[in-house]
């Protein structure tokens, strides 16, 4: 799949950015039946659920991130992305391929098996920061 930046926008309609952070995971979903968009994900954070939608529009879209519409196709219908920058109120997240790592005991959203988060370790293998749950 390659690295995929998307970008997150309309965090002024749910609860601003703020309070976003580098590093936060975001769980990112399409919308297949969205009446707006055919195109859309939705970005949730738990435990607030919906933050925002990814950019779908050539006015909203950053240089170096794809579009919600490029990038539909090359995500499966639930994936996760973690916050690598915030502009304003724009967050850039960077798609994760693969979800392993350290556990997160339980998801809010749906009765499935505890996924794991990657968590970037230093060389000699210790977790370069505290995870964040």
């Amino acid at each position: 799949m390659g690295t995929i930046y998307l970008a997150v926008t309309g965090t002024t309609h749910y609860y601003g950015a703020d309070f976003l952070k580098p590093g936060l995971w975001l769980r990112l979903v399409k919308e297949p039946d969205n009446r707006h968009d055919p195109d859309a994900i939705r970005a949730e954070l738990e435990p607030l659920g919906k933050i925002g939608y990814v950019a779908n529009s050539p006015h909203t879209v950053p240089t170096g991130c794809r579009s919600a519409g490029r990038a539909y196709d090359q995500v499966e219908e639930v994936f996760y992305g973690v916050i690598r920058f915030i502009v304003r109120d724009t967050i850039i997240v960077e798609a994760a391929e693969e979800v392993t790592g350290w556990p997160i005991v339980s998801s809010p959203w749906e009765e499935e098996e505890p996924i794991r988060i990657p968590y970037p370790r230093s060389p000699g293998g210790e977790y370069k920061r505290k995870p964040l749950f």
